[in-house]
């Protein structure tokens, strides 16, 4: 059964960034109203002179912006482009999908924010070296990455001695 979702009926609720410069308006998580099994998506309403998230990427999830409303400025890794009303944007996984949004105009800039839903995603931040494991949004420096071994050199003493192998 299709389910309509009317951007005139949408209620929409202001973010809490601490950070002045990413400000912006969200509704609720619609596929939450939709009961959709394999996608999240919400319309975003980027204020102007405002940014979007960080600069990201997602390593374990697509996504995808509809312009409904407004002009803004996209940063990719191709640099800066022009956005405006009836773009569509797809962000691929990876380091070639990192993304932001900065809304270069004097009225807002709102767009659906559609992405693929995974059970856990790992989000990584270029510009501040950050990772962000969601959604337990576990957030790490990337400077504090270790090899996978690192700290594993005295498994043996984990083990009761009778249990392993004698050399």
């Amino acid at each position: 059964m299709p389910l309509i979702h009317k951007l005139s009926e949408i209620e929409f609720k202001k973010n809490k960034s601490p950070i002045s410069d990413f400000s912006w308006e969200a509704s609720l998580p619609l596929e939450e109203i939709s009961k959709s099994k394999y996608l999240h998506f919400d319309i975003k309403s980027l204020f102007p002179g405002k940014f979007s998230y960080p600069y990201h990427f997602h390593r374990n999830a697509e996504e995808l912006f509809v312009i409904l409303e407004g002009e803004g400025t996209l940063r990719s890794p191709q640099g800066y482009q022009t956005i405006s009303k009836g773009d569509i944007i797809f962000f691929e996984e990876g380091a070639s999908g990192t993304h932001q949004l900065y809304n270069h105009s004097d009225s807002n800039l709102v767009y659906i924010d559609l992405r693929t839903k995974a059970n856990i995603d790992v989000c990584e931040y270029p510009d501040s070296e950050k990772i962000n494991i969601l959604p337990a949004m576990d957030i790490f420096k990337e400077e504090s990455k270790v090899s996978y071994y690192t700290g594993e050199e005295a498994v043996k003493n984990k083990w009761p001695k009778k249990l392993l192998r004698k050399e």
